[in-house]
């Protein structure tokens, strides 16, 4: 039985390649692809293997695409719940320049879910978070499926008696109105969210620790890119800063944190401890190319360096 399971309304087959050099208009030369199964809620279960939790995927998937991610995860040891849609799954595709370093991601908007496309995507996520201890939604919602759905999953997941997380956006985040037992807002998010300016540490734990007063998630972790990160509670707020690592690629880099977080309150590390686990990963990350998944080898070294800071 998986301790941790995850849900991603809409996954997609990343493809990474590298050229030389990316501009407009010319025939651009490039490396052989890298394929790899993505999409929030399966990156953060690929990364959760890595540091030897038990994970479970359930994602939506049709098509050829949908036949070559589920070979990629297998791969990758995840156990997966494929919910079978009419559409083919989505892909994502991101090029990389040799000559700056900087990275172009092309992202598709991912196929519309029908009415009972999503009532059994709810019955699998029933089926496979049963006895799990986390239920983990992440990734942004395809056509079809409105904000509000949020709710139902946050109900599925008190239903199995499971730590609801969220890491989403638009929409999909701010329809969360109780039941959430972690939330990752990035700081422009967390902006939005509140409706104010947010310069400093002080105003950020502020805003944070209104959602966690308004009953809307015990946990906000508000992500901060270059600086790090703030992990807030009704009794603590800790903030880990971010890690100086050459950048291959971002992609899942957000998502590994989650990952990172959620098996640090798995291990009852400390919230700081936890945070330090959710940055070291997001790092690691940022090492490999496209969404391929970090190596435990970086993810120890680093892991080791934010808990020090």
């Amino acid at each position: 039985m998986p301790d941790i399971v995850t849900l991603t309304l809409n996954p997609a087959l990343d493809v990474t390649t590298f050229a030389d050099e990316v501009v407009p208009t010319r025939k651009l030369r490039c490396d052989e692809p890298i394929y790899d199964a993505g999409g929030g809620g399966v990156n953060v279960a690929k990364v959760a293997r890595v540091l030897g939790a038990s994970a479970a995927a359930v994602y939506p998937a049709g098509g050829a695409r949908g036949r070559q991610m589920s070979g990629l995860l297998a791969d990758d040891d995840v156990q997966e719940h494929i919910v079978e849609i009419a559409d083919d799954t989505r892909e994502c595709f991101t090029a990389i320049d040799r000559s700056t370093g900087k990275e172009y991601r092309f992202v598709t908007p991912g196929s519309e879910l029908t009415a009972d496309e999503k009532e059994r995507c709810l019955e699998a996520l029933v089926a496979a978070a049963s006895g799990a201890r986390y239920v983990v939604a992440s990734g942004s919602f395809p056509p079809g499926v409105p904000g509000t759905f949020v709710r139902r999953i946050a109900d599925v997941a008190h239903k199995v008696g499971a730590r609801f997380v969220l890491d989403s956006s638009g929409d999909a985040l701010t329809s969360i109105e109780s039941g959430v037992f972690l939330v990752k807002p990035s700081l422009d998010e967390l902006h939005e969210w509140v409706g104010r300016d947010l310069p400093d540490t002080a105003t950020r734990t502020a805003a944070a620790r209104e959602l966690v007063d308004a009953g809307i998630a015990e946990i906000v972790v508000v992500s901060l890119g270059a600086q790090g990160a703030i992990m807030v509670s009704a009794d603590d707020a800790v903030e880990v800063p971010a890690l100086d690592v050459p950048v291959h690629s971002a992609v899942g880099a957000g998502d590994s944190m989650v990952a990172g977080l959620v098996v640090g309150l798995l291990q009852e590390r400390s919230l700081r401890d936890a945070l330090a686990l959710g940055i070291a990963c997001g790092s690691a990350a940022l090492l490999t190319a496209g969404s391929h998944v970090c190596r435990r080898e970086d993810i120890d070294r680093f892991d080791e360096l934010a808990r020090s800071r």
